[in-house]
């Protein structure tokens, strides 16, 4: 572990700490688990504890999988409660997404930095696209398909979970508005869906690590970091309600404007890391 100064350690715990607030509001407003704002930030850490290159990135995502878990339970419950979650999407979607997730997490635990990072720009450029500059122009029905076709939704919004670290609520939330959700509703049922996603995309990343334990930092449980988990799911799961609230008090372009925006500053994030 290299000596790092103590303005070093007081920056990264405002970075922890801001990262927590930050995903706890993401999550309620759009029903994402805010893995964007959680791998950066884990990333610097790891970094700066000497974590190798070769199983940096893996731990982020693995770890930001289980921090997502008490947020996404959270917003979930708060947008419940308001009646916006469509329940047959969560009833057709979860075992589909839990078999995405299992086999991106396969995936994940061999593949390169680089392929999360390509993956997370290019499905989130879809993504901003449509909120931004689509807005409801973009629409492939008036009512959900048939069960085949949502099954084969499922497992591309775990496989792509799992690859990017997310929770899937900004993919769910693009499916379910193109097919003539209200964005409320998407992001409602959105944030439902991340918590069979986090709950088996932290278990894979688990079992995918085991093998490089000895590369792993303390309190290390295969691709999950105990500490970073330790560190930002309390805040993050606090805040995650009133996220909720603000989601339903926005006009729906506003959160549209809003959800886009976010999308486009994370990938730029990766974009240039990428360069």
């Amino acid at each position: 572990m290299p000596d790092a100064s103590t303005a070093e350690l007081l920056w990264l715990l405002l970075a922890v700490i801001v990262a927590g607030v930050v995903t706890g509001l993401l999550a309620g407003m759009f029903g994402i688990g805010g893995g964007a704002v959680i791998v950066p930030v884990l990333f610097e850490i790891f970094q700066l504890f000497d974590v190798p290159d070769t199983v940096r990135m893996q731990l982020c995502i693995g770890t930001s999988l289980a921090i997502i878990l008490p947020t996404a339970w959270r917003s979930y419950r708060a947008h419940l409660a308001r009646g916006m979650v469509i329940p047959e999407v969560l009833r057709i979607w979860t075992v589909p997404v839990i078999v995405g997730v299992v086999i991106g997490a396969a995936i994940a635990a061999f593949a390169p930095a680089a392929i999360f990072k390509i993956a997370f720009v290019l499905i989130a450029a879809l993504i901003v696209t449509k909120m931004l500059y689509a807005s409801d122009r973009w629409r492939i029905a008036d009512d959900l398909p048939g069960r085949p076709a949502m099954i084969g939704y499922g497992l591309a919004i775990g496989l792509g979970s799992s690859l990017m670290g997310i929770s899937g609520g900004s993919l769910a939330t693009l499916v379910l508005t193109l097919y003539g959700k209200p964005i409320h509703n998407a992001v409602a049922t959105s944030a439902g869906i991340g918590v069979p996603i986090s709950i088996a995309g932290a278990l894979g990343y688990v079992m995918a690590g085991l093998p490089h334990q000895a590369l792993l930092p303390p309190l290390s449980v295969g691709f999950v970091s105990l500490i970073g988990v330790a560190a930002i799911a309390p805040v993050s799961s606090w805040i995650a309600p009133l996220g909720a609230r603000f989601a339903h008090a926005l006009p729906t372009r506003w959160l549209e404007i809003a959800f886009g925006s976010f999308l486009l500053l994370a990938s730029g994030r990766f974009v240039v890391s990428l360069i």
